[in-house]
């Protein structure tokens, strides 16, 4: 990769934007031989914890891990596919069915009243189950329309900021699964107060940036990637530095740390599996062996029924869900308070401005945000 992204740019050069559009380009296609791929490659001894709270979450044993580090990149760390098999198919369920419920904030907000995004997969879950297979189907649901979905301090798209005013409660499951990992790679006490969900349709990318609006930098930036895989572009500290390309498969984890924490990164491209099957479509969720387990013990993961998997396995044929969790705030740390912004109002609008503004500008029929992985 560091001969090809050479050969590529020239001094001086805004290096990331031109191998981020190298990735980008359909005709000719890129050639992905220098892209990273950890799902092949020998582990280092990077990751230790507790095996049965990782069982919790529906994660292998933390020894049986496969952890990597990237050389000149400290304090990154990847770990390839850590999910017990049969386990991914609850946290891609949470994120298309219970996540975008309200009182979370979603890219359709902005559009639409609140009762009709009340209850989005609730909307959409029989056009997946009846209308999928039907030739020429031109309308899309609200759960293909999802863009970005906010927990936690809602992302101020305006001025870049949290506030306190813009607030509701983190989903207990989500801070479950990302204090074991950030403990696992050397963050206990990792405190999960702000996730984006981002939903990447088959020809969506995340723009170039650094996530720098948290205002503890100490603390862990962690990625969890579901459904089909996407080149991950991870930089320098300036643009002109050359990315490295890696894979990002289902059930993928990113842990961006130290002096990592603060790198360019972007999303040129997801890619379609091959054979037209995802290893996650053909995995699905292991049958619960014990359906009448109390489950208020708060181990995880549930058991997801087969009508809902069958409305998830059909969205991530195509599709892709990353989520990014972050602490926000130092121990003991406040945020201003500032007006609360309605779901409708301006930051909403400005982020689909801003959407609007690059598919015109680069020719995509669809993206994402460029604010957060």
């Amino acid at each position: 990769m560091a001969k090809m992204a050479a050969s590529m740019v020239d001094s001086g050069e805004d290096a990331f934007r031109k191998i981020f559009k190298f990735y980008r380009r359909r005709n000719p296609p890129p050639d992905l031989t220098g892209v990273t791929d950890f799902s092949g490659g020998e582990p280092g001894d990077r990751v230790s914890g507790n095996d049965v709270e990782a069982s919790r979450v529906g994660l292998k044993p933390v020894r049986e891990w496969r952890a990597f580090g990237l050389q000149g990149y400290p304090g990154f760390i990847f770990i390839s596919n850590p999910f017990l098999r049969g386990c991914q198919a609850f946290w891609v369920r949470q994120c298309l069915k219970t996540y975008p419920q309200k009182p979370n904030i979603c890219n359709l907000d902005m559009h639409m009243n609140p009762s009709e995004t009340q209850d989005i997969w609730g909307q959409s879950r029989w056009n997946f189950i009846f209308l999928t297979y039907k030739e020429n189907r031109n309308t899309h649901t609200l759960l293909e329309k999802l863009r970005w979905v906010t927990l936690g301090y809602h992302y101020n798209w305006d001025s870049k900021t949290y506030s306190s005013s813009s607030h509701t409660p983190f989903p207990s499951d989500l801070h479950s699964l990302s204090s074991r990992v950030s403990a696992a790679c050397g963050f206990p006490g990792f405190q999960s107060e702000a996730a984006i969900l981002n939903f990447y349709r088959p020809d969506s990318c995340l723009g170039i940036h650094v996530d720098e609006s948290e205002l503890d930098h100490t603390r862990p930036l962690l990625s969890f990637s579901f459904g089909q895989s996407a080149i991950f572009l991870l930089g320098g500290r300036r643009r002109q530095d050359p990315p490295t390309a890696m894979y990002m498969h289902s059930g993928d984890v990113m842990v961006m740390s130290g002096q990592s924490r603060l790198l360019y990164h972007a999303v040129p491209c997801i890619l379609p599996a091959a054979a037209g099957r995802s290893a996650l479509e053909a995995e699905g969720p292991v049958p619960d062996p014990d359906p009448d387990r109390d489950l208020r013990d708060g181990a995880l993961p549930e058991p997801v029924s087969q009508e809902d998997w069958t409305v998830c396995r059909r969205y991530i044929q195509t599709s892709r869900v990353n989520v990014t969790v972050r602490q926000v705030l130092e121990p003991g740390q406040s945020l201003p308070e500032t007006r609360a912004c309605s779901p409708q109002g301006t930051a909403a609008a400005a982020a689909d401005r801003r959407s609007e503004k690059r598919k015109r500008s680069s020719g995509s029929t669809d993206s994402v945000h460029t604010s957060h992985t």
